[in-house]
């Protein structure tokens, strides 16, 4: 399992990561509990899972990251500690009786009412929900609200501590104090530390440099790629009602996510080696060749801008 180093009191750029630092016992045990939490995780995806990760809100909270020189981990997290925390609010606020007599009947109205009372809030819930996600990271800087409101100012606005605050309790509450989220870079990293224990000559830190790249465009494009994996699954023809559904699944494993991700990277390195790769992450992982290879490809296609060759 890639470890980091504790953070400095400076404001300078976390460090380069460090491999081949815990003993492989360890890091078999984490690959044991990351599998079982992703499979957890997909069986228990609300229908409303994804609503969240708009390409212009990731896009957001990995500039917020990089404005408050956060390691990539914190932005992850933050998307989705986010996404649960909205689900869980609006699917509270749908249900409250208050919401649903104010509204006069109808779901379209009560859904519109709901909304409008989270919509001016959002920009400062997506700021609180980093600042919560960097105090998970005991390896980065911690966004505390001192640095949060010279950044809201900075941008020509005012608010108060008790604000932000205010803010942060009402993520937390909303999600019971559970924080936990499942994260696809730290899924990409462990892989790759298991990568390298059973395949020693694949480079770690080129890897590593080049996921956390592709990682960043897919969750970016994260919308594109997946309809078009679903294009390419259903080999052209359309997937049913029923189908389509299961899906939703598909678009929330990180495991699958993380397995595309890293067969790309080796592909962009090395053309010659990267089945091996490929056919090492499906032993790992339990994911088939071929949807490594399918995920993969839909990925390269669209990072070298050749999309027109999956319509």
């Amino acid at each position: 399992m890639a470890t980091r180093p504790l953070p400095s009191l400076s404001s300078e750029q976390p460090k380069n990561i460090k491999f081949r630092e815990v003993t492989f016992d360890i890091l078999s045990d984490f690959l044991t509990n990351i599998h079982t939490q992703n499979i957890l995780n997909v069986r228990s995806l609300s229908e409303n899972c994804g609503n969240f990760k708009s390409p212009e809100v990731v896009e957001y909270v990995f500039i917020l990251c990089k404005e408050f020189k956060l390691d990539p981990l914190v932005g992850y997290n933050a998307v989705e500690i986010l996404e649960r925390f909205m689900i869980k609010h609006i699917e509270d606020q749908l249900s409250c009786p208050n919401v649903s007599g104010a509204s006069g009947g109808g779901d379209g109205k009560i859904e519109e009412l709901v909304f409008q009372s989270i919509r001016p809030k959002f920009p400062l819930l997506i700021l609180s929900c980093v600042q919560l996600a960097s105090k998970l990271s005991l390896h980065c800087n911690i966004v505390d609200n001192n640095m949060a409101m010279k950044f809201v100012q900075s941008a020509g606005y005012t608010i108060t501590k008790e604000k932000l605050m205010s803010s942060e309790l009402m993520v937390l509450k909303t999600l019971n104090f559970s924080l936990s989220a499942t994260n696809p870079l730290t899924y990409v990293e462990t892989l790759l530390e298991v990568l390298h224990h059973n395949e020693p000559w694949v480079v770690l830190e080129d890897m590593h440099h080049l996921c956390m790249a592709v990682l960043q465009f897919t969750y970016l494009k994260r919308t594109p790629v997946y309809q078009a994996l679903i294009r390419i699954v259903s080999r052209g023809s359309g997937l049913s009602q029923e189908h389509r559904e299961r899906f939703v699944a598909i678009t929330e494993d990180c495991m699958l996510l993380s397995v595309g991700v890293i067969a790309v990277a080796a592909y962009i390195i090395d053309v010659s080696t990267w089945e091996q790769v490929a056919q090492e992450l499906s032993l790992i992982t339990g994911v088939s060749m071929q949807s490594v290879m399918e995920f993969a490809y839909v990925i390269l296609m669209h990072v070298t801008n050749n999309t027109d060759v999956l319509v």
